[in-house]
Formats: structure tokens, C-alpha cells, sequence
């Protein structure tokens, strides 16, 4: 069973109906118990940084998270799902995030780009040392270098461990578009309204 956190700030229905593609059995739910009862979490989200996690502290949600991490269940952040997995967020600076992943989300510098970042763009691998990360993420299991996906934000996350990125989108710099940590995945871009590329992400986390 998989848990997709309904908080108030997601894409709900787009992200189950994308799971159920591939089998997986899925509970909408933002009831501590009920989500503490499957084995795998999704945190969708759609909106600013410091509404959801007051949004999650309200309904108990964040030491539930954080526990479940713990207990080394996938875990997949997405968009501003993503963001939350970080300390903190130029988007509202006196807020803490679940802070699972140590950085920050930043604003995009001013540029003759448009903010927000809204549409189709590339994801690319992450190399340490020489070697693909990418190869060994299984969200990006038999996912080609240079695929296309849909984004839709302002602000993007900056590990401070680099060795969390597992892929980067150029958008006036580059920036962490995935970031794989343990158990821990975020994907930056709307997996659920990327086509085949995201569906084919999607059904990586439901089959691992």
C-alpha cells in the first residue's frame, strides 16, 4: 500500500490515478494512523513553502514523517513536496522544513528567464567522479540522459551534500531536479504530468 499525504496542498488525484497504473494499491489519507500503515509515502504539493508545513504541523504530519523515513520506507517528494524534505526555504525564511535533507530551497536569481520555471526541460545526470549517479537511483532506472519533464516553480533546492543529486535542469544555472538520499527521493518537476518519462519514474518507485 502506498500513501499519498493529503494535506491540502496537492495534486492528488493526477498522482494516484498515475500509481494505480501499475498495480499499486493506494490510501489518500491524512490520518497519522492510516499513513503510518503502508509501506511506501508520497508528499505531493502545489503552493508556498510555509502554508504546507504549517499545513503538515497542524495535522500531525511532520514527526510522522520523519519517523517513517527513519523506518527506511520510499519516501518521494514532489515539486513542493520536494522542497519540504529541506531545512529551510528563501520562500518563507522564519519557517523550518522537515528538514530530512540538510539545505535549502533558493529563489531563482534574476535573469532574462521567466519566473516561475513553467514547462518542458531537461533532466540530466549527476556524475561523481566520473560515473553517472543516475545509474545506480532506481527512480531513474531506464530513464535516457536529456529526457524532457514538466516543471512548474520559483524556487529550487540546493543539497549541501552534493552527493544527494541524482540529476540537474539547466534554468539560468543548474539546479537539483532530482535528489535521491537512502530511501529518500524528491523529483523537483510533476512526474505525474511528465508523459512517459515521468509515468516511467512513477512506475520505478511502485516496482522497487
Amino acid at each position: 500500500m502506498i500513501a499519498i499525504i493529503d494535506y491540502g496542498m496537492g495534486n492528488i488525484h493526477s498522482v494516484k490515478k498515475a500509481l494505480e497504473l501499475y498495480g499499486a494499491k493506494i490510501r489518500v489519507s491524512n490520518n497519522p494512523k492510516e499513513i503510518a500503515d503502508c509501506k511506501k509515502i508520497v508528499l505531493p504539493g502545489v503552493g508556498a513553502f510555509g502554508d504546507a508545513m504549517r499545513e503538515l504541523e497542524k495535522q500531525g504530519l511532520t514527526k510522522l514523517i520523519r519517523d517513517m523515513v527513519k523506518d527506511k520506507k520510499p519516501f518521494l517528494g514532489i515539486c513542493l513536496g520536494m522542497q519540504l524534505l529541506f531545512e529551510k526555504s528563501e520562500e518563507a525564511n522564519k519557517v523550518k522544513g522537515l528538514g530530512i535533507i540538510k539545505g535549502e530551497v533558493k529563489k531563482f536569481p534574476a535573469s532574462k528567464l521567466k519566473v516561475p520555471h513553467m514547462g518542458w526541460n531537461e533532466i540530466r545526470r549527476k556524475t561523481e567522479d566520473g560515473k553517472q549517479k543516475a545509474e545506480i537511483c532506481p527512480l531513474l532506472k531506464d530513464i535516457v540522459d536529456g529526457s524532457y519533464v514538466y516543471f512548474c516553480h520559483s524556487y529550487y533546492p540546493e543539497p549541501k551534500d552534493k552527493a544527494a543529486i541524482a540529476a540537474v535542469t539547466d534554468y539560468g544555472i543548474n539546479f537539483a531536479s532530482v535528489v535521491w538520499q537512502d530511501n529518500v527521493y524528491g523529483a523537483q518537476f510533476h512526474p505525474e504530468k511528465s508523459q512517459g518519462v515521468g509515468l516511467r519514474m512513477l512506475k520505478n518507485f511502485v516496482e522497487q
